[in-house]
């Protein structure tokens, strides 16, 4: 009974954080940059099937913990029937406190080409966005020292989680 109890409990905070999982859609980039103005930020995509995504989405969820400052939004390019594996893999990251997307177009060729004109949808892939929403490019994984570096680049203060001087 216990074990049913606990599966039961489990499974409903899978469907809850599913339920958080934004649709994205055509559009929804320039919802997330209205969203933060003058606020840097770093944009992953990432896919279910990718091989890499696991050490980088761990790896964000542990620098989290000690740079409360760093903002990170995932979008995964997978599809909206996802949903609950996604919601489910972002609870054994560690990342479901992070502002999370989904794929919810019929063409994602439209969305990858929204997002950047460059991108054929390899991934990971991460964007840094500075406090100007001016971006840096990163394909393939991405290392704890570069993301320690971006924040020191952008006055992220890690102790409150606000950027030095601009809020």
């Amino acid at each position: 009974m216990v074990l049913v109890l606990m599966f039961f409990l489990g499974a409903v905070d899978i469907v809850a954080a599913a339920e958080s999982i934004r649709l994205f859609t055509s559009g929804s980039l320039k919802q997330v940059l209205a969203s933060r103005p003058n606020k840097p930020f770093i944009l992953v995509l990432w896919s279910l099937d990718c091989q890499y995504c696991p050490t980088e989405l761990k790896m964000l969820s542990e620098l989290e913990k000690n740079h409360p400052g760093l903002n990170v939004i995932l979008i995964a390019t997978d599809t909206v029937d996802d949903m609950p594996q996604l919601a489910d893999r972002a609870a054994n990251y560690g990342t479901a406190k992070f502002e999370q997307w989904v794929f919810a177009e019929d063409m994602p060729e439209r969305l990858r080409q929204e997002i950047d004109g460059r991108w054929y949808g390899e991934v990971p892939r991460t964007y840094f966005y500075d406090q100007k929403h001016q971006r840096t490019v990163k394909m393939g994984l991405i290392n704890k020292s570069l993301v320690e570096e971006w924040l020191a680049r952008n006055a992220v203060d890690t102790a409150n989680g606000k950027q030095n001087g601009k809020y």
